[in-house]
């Protein structure tokens, strides 16, 4: 956990610059993550609209695929490590730091788009554009099966007695160590899969949809995108 918390303080460390290019580059990169966090939520729109699922999806782009500052959030994880370390049941320290590697790797990629934009506008041509100068295939390949690990923790998490109270009683000594939003990842995480009641539809769906939107988009597909409609169309 700590290597990812260092590598997270190192990428966004460079967004901390006051000069012109570091606000540039700043405010493109934020735009890079909310137009992509505006994709998933057009993807996994028939998801969001069932009762059973709209939790969890709402947990993946608030909680994993933000587009809020996590600097200091990573600032406080390194800071107080060894309390995390202490605190926490191996469970949950298991989930945060499937969540930090899921984090890593996105904020690589969202930077070497941004970087790949330059000075266009951030729209899906030139995103695909983008995309695939960036390439890296197998590491976005690899960040579906992260996405899948963190789910799976969870999943997992909730079928076992005594869990969510045990969460709760971390409320205190978590915020008092100034771990807040580490729990409330937690916590938000826990409630919105034990509320799902089985996420195996749920993860199979999101990777088999991100899986071939990123062969797709990787094959020079025109308008890979147009198939999002079809899938939401599908649970209409």
């Amino acid at each position: 956990m700590l290597e990812r918390l260092e590598k997270l303080q190192q990428l966004r460390g460079t967004l901390t610059k006051r000069d012109a290019i570091g606000t540039e580059f700043d405010l493109r990169l934020k735009a890079v993550k909310a137009w992509q966090q505006v994709r998933l939520a057009r993807t996994y729109a028939d998801l969001a609209a069932d009762s059973r699922y709209a939790p969890a999806i709402a947990f993946f782009l608030d909680e994993l695929y933000g587009v809020k500052d996590s600097t200091i959030r990573d600032r406080d994880l390194t800071r107080m490590y060894p309390t995390i370390k202490r605190l926490l049941p191996r469970f949950a320290f298991d989930a945060v730091d499937k969540a930090l590697e899921l984090d890593v790797l996105a904020e690589e990629f969202d930077q070497a788009l941004a970087t790949a934009l330059a000075s266009q506008t951030v729209n899906e041509a030139n995103y695909l554009r983008a995309f695939r100068a960036v390439g890296r295939r197998e590491d976005r390949l690899r960040q579906i099966g992260l996405m899948q690990a963190v789910g799976e923790g969870l999943d997992r998490m909730v079928k076992k007695p005594l869990i969510f109270s045990t969460l709760k009683m971390l409320r205190s000594p978590a915020k008092v160590a100034g771990l807040g939003e580490m729990q409330q990842f937690l916590e938000t995480g826990f409630t919105a899969f034990r509320h799902m009641n089985g996420a195996d539809y749920f993860l199979a769906t999101i990777a088999s949809r991100e899986t071939e939107l990123i062969e797709r988009i990787m094959s020079g597909e025109g308008d890979p995108f147009s198939v999002i409609d079809a899938w939401n169309a599908k649970r209409q």
